[in-house]
């Protein structure tokens, strides 16, 4: 049996060594979402100036900082969330990042705080269509070290076996947002399917609050797949 003053060394060993790196990776993620931020602003604005005149003015480009943790941009009929986890996690045993030479030199290299990307339809949040789904289509990793990669639809520049090759930059959180962006615009709404929609209740019509409405989302009964457009 481990008596108690080894115990308590164990414990101030994992609140100096792993505490310190989480709290690490957190101030990293939170100064790269505090630039993502920043970022979206900045093309938020400069489209809306370039397309001055082109389109037609109920098509909304528009930027909401909705917090300390989370910001959206609208761009016409879509809009992407962005969402920064708290949190700071490591991955499943079988997962990718244990095969990358970084972060077999180092175990540590492998914690990293997250940003996730959820597309929705504009309209979801208009009519407050609480029901309405919206879809995981990218996150951005970052380690203690500022070192960073990306998952999601056409964010292939960063994938998780360069990871620990480049450090988070301007350049690159603008490519990852422009690419999100072009994602969500070409990911079209379809038709749910006949089933899906056959039958419906009564309380959808009844109801006289906006949010119980008929559940609507861009692969609604569909499935979502890593291979989407």
């Amino acid at each position: 049996m481990e008596s108690q003053s080894e115990l308590r060394s164990q414990i101030k060993e994992l609140l100096v060594s792993k505490s310190g790196l989480k709290q690490q990776i957190f101030d990293n993620t939170n100064a790269l979402f505090t630039e993502l931020k920043d970022a979206l602003h900045e093309f938020s604005t400069e489209i809306d100036e370039e397309l001055d005149e082109r389109i037609d003015k109920r098509i909304r480009i528009e930027y909401n900082d909705r917090g300390k943790f989370e910001a959206q941009i609208q761009i016409a009929g879509d809009l992407l969330l962005f969402v920064m986890h708290t949190n700071v996690f490591n991955f499943e045993r079988d997962h990718r990042i244990w095969h990358n030479p970084y972060v077999q030199a180092d175990k540590a290299n492998s914690y990293c705080g997250v940003i996730n990307i959820y597309n929705f339809l504009a309209d979801s949040f208009k009519y407050k269509r609480a029901e309405d789904e919206g879809y995981l289509i990218g996150r951005i990793f970052v380690n203690r070290e500022n070192k960073f990669f990306v998952e999601g639809k056409r964010q292939d520049s960063w994938k998780v076996d360069s990871f620990g090759s480049e450090n988070v930059s301007r350049e690159a959180i603008l490519e990852i947002l422009e690419k999100a962006i072009l994602y969500a615009l070409g990911f079209d709404l379809l038709v749910p399917s006949y089933d899906t929609v056959k039958q419906v209740e009564a309380e959808q019509f009844l109801s006289r609050q906006e949010n119980t409405r008929l559940q609507t989302g861009k692969r609604l009964g569909y499935e979502f797949r890593a291979d989407d457009i």
